[in-house]
């Protein structure tokens, strides 16, 4: 499970809390694999078959060529994979009437280049790997697209590194979403404290003697608690966990709840290195008046990663012609910067969305 997913679950501090996200079951989920054939990425390497693995729901719906109209394609955050937007506090969406139904929608949850089950330098290569970035990720997904006669997709939603990629989509495949909905993230090149993190999350597994250049026999486990550690904090809410973790004793027993699930959880020391440095070429800003469909562009105030402050979204969010700027605040409810998946806090700006999209 992707970490700051992790953290969000972590921090339920009541059965009200749980009960009050209780919801229908998600509706069926297919799964299947696509394999793009002789990938070129940005670093001028290839590979012969690059695998995808995505997950949909609903039924597509299609015009007189055969091409899907209805499709929403969301795209999930570092470390993560599509898997993560079937928890109820996400899925709800799909429900009946809800902004997503999945009777009205056809929904692609894909697993982006070194995640899940997709190509990834666990699977072989390790660090001789391709070096993707963003780029390499989006330009991947366009053609899942095309194997899917998704010419246009109907919306295409993002958190977190899925946000990032919602923006380097709409730069890069300008006209294939008819409408953009990016959570969590700036539209500036990723460096300041966001790099910062990732940076030393990198060298500590690289600092870990059992890493040996990469060919380890055994996890080098303590660069990867570093990783760990600092990921649970960038997606910590202080505001909310003050509520729920108020005494020492109670803190002290949730950061080991905490560490353990996450070190459960990580990924290969690989493919993490791999994941967090991804985003070293990002920097959509000064293309952005490329994106000319409806955008509505949410953060949250407390955002450790993307904090107000930080990045200017307001101004940014002037240089595409529909774009919309919002910013959810800070109380004891909100889930820092995993509020991006708890759609609670998001699901009435999604709906005007896609009315203003029609």
């Amino acid at each position: 499970m992707h970490i700051i997913t992790l953290l969000a679950y972590l921090l339920l501090a009541t059965a009200t809390a749980t009960s009050a996200f209780a919801q229908p079951a998600v509706p069926p989920v297919t799964e299947a694999d696509f394999a793009s054939r002789d990938f070129r990425f940005n670093d001028g390497q290839t590979l012969p078959a690059l695998n995808q693995h995505y997950r949909t729901i609903g039924t597509p719906i299609r015009n007189a060529a055969g091409e899907i109209t209805n499709a929403v394609m969301v795209g999930h955050g570092t470390g993560g994979s599509g898997a993560q937007f079937l928890a109820p506090q996400f899925a709800r969406l799909y429900a009946p009437g809800a902004a997503l139904d999945a009777s009205r929608y056809f929904i692609i949850l894909p697993d982006a280049i070194g995640h899940g089950q997709s190509s990834k330098p666990s699977d072989g290569l390790k660090m001789a790997f391709p070096a993707y970035d963003y780029a390499d990720m989006v330009r991947a997904q366009g053609l899942l697209l095309d194997h899917l006669k998704v010419k246009k997709l109907r919306l295409l939603m993002g958190t977190s590194m899925g946000c990032m990629m919602g923006f380097q989509f709409g730069v890069d495949l300008p006209g294939r979403a008819a409408a953009i909905m990016p959570m969590a993230c700036n539209v500036i090149e990723l460096a300041g404290r966001n790099r910062m993190w990732r940076a030393m999350a990198i060298q500590a597994i690289r600092a870990d003697p059992d890493w040996q250049g990469g060919n380890y026999t055994k996890p080098p486990l303590n660069g990867l608690r570093v990783g760990v550690a600092l990921q649970v904090m960038a997606s910590s809410a202080p505001v909310r966990m003050q509520a729920d973790l108020p005494t020492r004793v109670v803190t002290d027993a949730q950061a080991t709840r905490a560490m353990t699930a996450g070190m459960a959880n990580s990924a290969d020391a690989n493919d993490r290195i791999f994941q967090l440095d991804a985003s070293r070429h990002y920097n959509p800003g000064p293309q952005l008046d490329r994106i000319t469909v409806p955008v509505t562009w949410v953060n949250s105030a407390d955002d450790f990663i993307n904090p107000p402050g930080v990045g200017d979204p307001e101004t940014w969010t002037r240089r595409m012609p529909q774009g919309k700027f919002v910013l959810i605040p800070e109380t004891a409810q909100s889930r820092g910067h995993g509020t991006h998946t708890w759609s609670i806090f998001w699901e009435d700006e999604l709906k005007a969305l896609l009315a203003r999209s029609q």
